[in-house]
């Protein structure tokens, strides 16, 4: 499955121009035979915006999700956005991310479980459910944001639970660029899986933003990877290549749970 890569920090503050955006990547990944388009964590809104998270949140059935299914259907293919997600009325806001089908289906919503620092631990409330999962296009889909990819725990638990490509929406910055050169790469090899890795662009309030948009292989191989700036960049996930992979390297077949105790 062709696999685009939208490295963006959108227009921060307006869920219109993003939707715009997010609309005219559509077009370019589809013209270039994409199956799925990802964007980064929080695009829909903007990330360094402090309150404005609140009053811009949306349940994961609101209106920017119905435009976004009707951007999928448009263009022939499955989305993947980061968007602040109000759980109900007055209720707690979640730092999410949803997987919507190329026929305007919403297949899998996930709540970022591990926040990173006090601005997110200030404004969002973490997610208690570790592996999300989706299928689409003969692919099991996995979804996890940011942070979350740092915790070896977490991606074992979608390798475990047979995740084939693992989708990270990401608002990585300075001066953690080894995260996307050096640790998603180790992830995808480790647990025998597809890693795509979307970040954010240039500097937004007090935070800048490395790029690095990665999609790595079960060889931990990348295949492909942005620069620092805007751009949209594609990778092929292929399920032939993954299974040769896993019988090749071994990994979760020779665990030994039983000496792992401590950990939990």
């Amino acid at each position: 499955m062709r696999t685009a890569l939208l490295q963006s920090s959108g227009r921060p503050g307006s869920v219109v121009e993003n939707l715009k955006v997010l609309d005219e990547a559509a077009a370019r990944a589809a013209e270039a035979g994409a199956g799925l388009l990802i964007a980064p964590e929080l695009f829909l809104t903007g990330y360094a915006i402090g309150a404005d998270v609140h009053r811009l949140a949306e349940p994961a059935d609101g209106d920017s999700a119905d435009e976004v299914a009707e951007i999928a259907g448009r263009h022939g293919l499955a989305v993947v956005y980061g968007y602040p997600e109000r759980a109900a009325d007055s209720g707690p806001v979640h730092n999410s991310a949803q997987l919507i089908s190329a026929d305007g289906t919403r297949l899998a919503n996930y709540r970022k479980t591990h926040l990173y620092g006090c601005f997110e631990q200030e404004w969002f409330t973490p997610g208690d459910e570790p592996v999300v999962q989706a299928e689409l296009n003969g692919l099991r889909v996995g979804l996890m944001i940011c942070y979350d990819v740092e915790f070896p725990e977490n991606v074992r638990a979608h390798a475990l639970a047979g995740t084939d490509l693992l989708v990270v929406p990401t608002a990585q910055m300075h001066p953690f660029h080894f995260v996307a050169e050096s640790v998603v790469p180790v992830r995808a090899f480790e647990n025998q899986m597809y890693v795509a890795y979307v970040n954010r662009a240039g500097k937004e309030g007090e935070f800048e933003f490395v790029g690095l948009s990665t999609l790595a292989g079960p060889d931990g191989g990348a295949r492909a990877r942005a620069g620092r700036a805007e751009e949209l960049v594609l990778g092929d996930v292929d399920p032939v290549f993954l299974a040769a992979s896993r019988e090749t390297n071994p990994y979760l077949k020779d665990r030994c749970p039983r000496l792992y105790g401590s950990l939990v």
